[in-house]
């Protein structure tokens, strides 16, 4: 009985999860429309609008136009206001302000929250909203701070608007810039020289990619002297991707003329490392991604479809995801009947659910690049570049090839509802599968046999 009303009451709160961020998206769409968001002073067409939008609340950062020259002041406001509500969720920000004004929550308040934030306990949602807020804009504030004694310098008063901007899309990992100022779509590929830029961008980008389970986790590790298991996997492995990542990218593009070859080799290593950072979801580039080697795209894609961890504002299938897909096959190669994940046992709910989430992100990537390759016959477009953009808007990573402005009508829309999935899908999807259906476990069934392999 109490699973079934668990049950009832979940999946309204996965409804209203996923229409939080749909409405987030509809209203920015209707403010970047108006004439008074653009540089020009014009309306801008619906289906550009909604793709803006929804770019930036799935903290994605793929463009159609360079930020910088088509929107205004105005229109960068809205653009970064979206980017800060997807990134920590409008829900995390309303309940938090109902906690700040109320002094407590309603349980149906906690149960939202506690799902949207992936947390084991209601009782910890109030401290853990706090610390998500206060650890975000602290974060944030720090990385402006830094960004701003290169801005400031160089740009006057607009290098703090910028510092801000680009702290907050750092941070939220959706790879906004406005440095169009320094060249249409330029991002960061002029500050392969400036430790301070790129360092401080890949340290937001990675502390907003851990998650707010882990955030909690290390500063109560003095408590109880140890960490969750999720916690040592996102950590451990987050760097270890991070160094293959950039190790892989350096071997490639060492000689690539398009990107790092003139570089000298301290610069070379910070933009491969930057590279490696970035590709996890945050979507930010130093060299020009259209000129990488094939393989060092396939090697981008594999970085944004595995993407950071769980409860983050980061997209992709998640790291601890990906590792229980790889320790259980490592494990089935081993002839072992359970999955090992550093000493400790994973439940087969737990791996079912991931390859779950694995095989429905897959199913909406393979989509999403066949309809940009169908709907892009008379643009020619490659087809590694296709899978790309397919992997890069359901990441939520943002990086592009230079073909985003390109798009035509039909590839626009699947990039917006792929975009919109990979944002939202896999937190509903993990929600929805972790609801247990009492009829099917009390089910009998004989057993059946099926060859594999």
């Amino acid at each position: 009985m109490r699973i079934a009303q668990q049950k009832k009451r979940g999946m309204p709160h996965v409804r209203l999860i996923m229409l939080s961020f749909a409405a987030i998206v509809v209203v920015g769409t209707f403010l970047l429309m108006l004439p008074i968001s653009s540089n020009s002073g014009s309306f801008t067409p619906p289906e550009d609008a909604l793709f803006t939008a929804t770019s930036a609340t799935c903290v994605t950062g793929l463009v159609l136009f360079d930020t910088f020259a088509h929107w205004n002041g105005f229109g960068q406001a809205v653009i970064l206001l979206l980017i800060q509500l997807g990134g920590l969720g409008l829900i995390s920000f309303t309940t938090f302000f109902t906690l700040t004004i109320r002094r407590k929550l309603g349980i149906r308040d906690l149960q939202l929250a506690n799902e949207y934030i992936s947390n084991g306990s209601l009782k910890d949602v109030p401290r853990l909203l706090r610390l998500v807020v206060a650890v975000s804009f602290t974060v944030e504030c720090l990385g402006a701070l830094l960004l701003s004694f290169r801005f400031v310098p160089a740009y006057g008063d607009a290098g703090i608007w910028i510092s801000i901007f680009l702290a907050v899309s750092a941070y939220c990992n959706a790879g906004f810039d406005i440095l169009g100022r320094e060249g249409p779509f330029s991002s960061l590929t002029n500050y392969n020289d400036d430790p301070l830029v790129l360092l401080t961008i890949s340290a937001l980008i990675i502390i907003g990619g851990l998650g707010f389970i882990v955030f909690n986790d290390i500063l109560s590790y003095r408590r109880g002297h140890s960490l969750l298991l999720h916690t040592r996997v996102v950590l451990i492995f987050s760097t270890v991707l991070i160094v293959i990542g950039a190790l892989l990218f350096f071997l490639i593009e060492y000689n690539n003329a398009g990107t790092i070859k003139d570089l000298p080799m301290d610069q070379k290593i910070l933009a491969s490392f930057f590279q490696s950072v970035s590709a996890r979801t945050a979507g930010f580039n130093s060299v020009d991604v259209g000129a990488m080697y094939d393989p060092s795209k396939m090697l981008m894609c594999a970085l944004m479809f595995i993407g950071a961890a769980s409860g983050s504002t980061g997209g992709g299938i998640k790291i601890t995801t990906f590792i229980v897909l790889v320790m259980t096959v490592l494990s089935v190669v081993r002839g072992r009947e359970d999955t090992i994940v550093l000493g400790r046992k994973v439940s087969k709910r737990v791996v079912y659910r991931a390859l779950s989430i694995a095989a429905i992100s897959g199913l909406i990537v393979f989509v999403a690049f066949f309809v940009i390759m169908y709907c892009q016959q008379e643009q020619g477009i490659a087809s590694i570049d296709a899978l790309f953009e397919a992997v890069s808007a359901f990441g939520t990573v943002g990086l592009s090839t230079g073909v985003t402005p390109e798009m035509t009508l039909g590839s626009k829309l699947i990039l917006i509802v792929t975009m919109f999935a990979g944002r939202v899908g896999p937190v509903s999807l993990a929600l929805a599968l972790t609801v247990r259906d009492q009829k099917h476990e009390s089910e009998v069934l004989p057993e059946g046999r099926i060859l594999v392999g």
